[in-house]
């Protein structure tokens, strides 16, 4: 395995729920990952007894875990019936991308305010195994869980864990249309340069830059969504006329 891979995946892991090593946990990590890269696509039905089969379980763990993905509004159980993947919600999309820069902007003004050195340089080597996994085209998941992993470091280096579990557990409509991004070279290139240029702002304690660079990074022109609904119509929930 490439060295860098290997320490890109070592530091993925150290980001793990505290409670992963219990069965839900891993059921609902393996599922919510499954669901976000879109291997369970919208509108998949999920038959319990081939998940408890396939992840050698009984009911209780299982149920525990889907429970939780309903929480994060990505599946939808109907009791004895069926469970299914929930399509994707364009209002949601929105809301939590609002979500997002409203809270990751001002996360990044109080580590500018503070100089923050230490998010700094454990920053800077999570960019450094983003510009060495993007070379990979293979190990595209890896680079999209080492730019979550970024956006966690400034959170818990602030000790606002709940904040950053907040924006994961409304992200999962906004993270699955991600998904369906082309990731360019050019594109992954943009990424790294935004978290670099988010770095800068927090080192030179410069509030406005450190906002404005995270503001860019996260911006996203209002009908920008529109072009993967048209091509993925069966993946959206149909849109409500005001």
């Amino acid at each position: 395995m490439n060295t860098s891979v290997k320490a890109a995946l070592d530091l993925v892991r150290l980001n793990l729920p505290r409670d992963w090593s219990s069965a839900s946990a891993r059921i609902y990590g393996d599922l919510r990952q499954r669901i976000l890269s879109l291997e369970l696509p919208p509108g998949t039905g999920l038959l319990r007894a081939e998940l408890a089969a396939k992840y050698e379980v009984s009911q209780t763990p299982l149920r525990d875990a889907l429970q939780r993905l309903e929480q994060d509004d990505l599946v939808r159980i109907v009791p004895q019936s069926r469970t299914m993947v929930t399509l994707i919600d364009i209002p949601k999309i929105h809301e939590a991308s609002l979500l997002r820069v409203a809270l990751e902007t001002e996360v990044v003004r109080q580590l500018a305010r503070q100089g923050a050195k230490d998010v700094v340089e454990q920053g800077r080597s999570v960019i450094e195994l983003q510009d060495a996994v993007a070379r990979d085209r293979t190990q595209l998941r890896l680079f999209q869980e080492l730019d979550e992993h970024f956006h966690s470091l400034l959170f818990t280096s602030l000790g606002h864990d709940n904040l950053r579990g907040l924006i994961r557990s409304r992200s999962g409509h906004l993270d699955r249309v991600r998904r369906l991004q082309v990731h360019s070279d050019e594109k992954l290139r943009s990424i790294i340069s935004g978290h670099e240029a988010i770095l800068r702002g927090i080192e030179t304690q410069d509030e406005l830059a450190a906002m404005g660079a995270m503001r860019d990074h996260l911006y996203k022109p209002p009908d920008w969504v529109e072009e993967f609904r048209t091509a993925h119509e069966e993946y959206f929930a149909p849109v409500t006329a005001l």
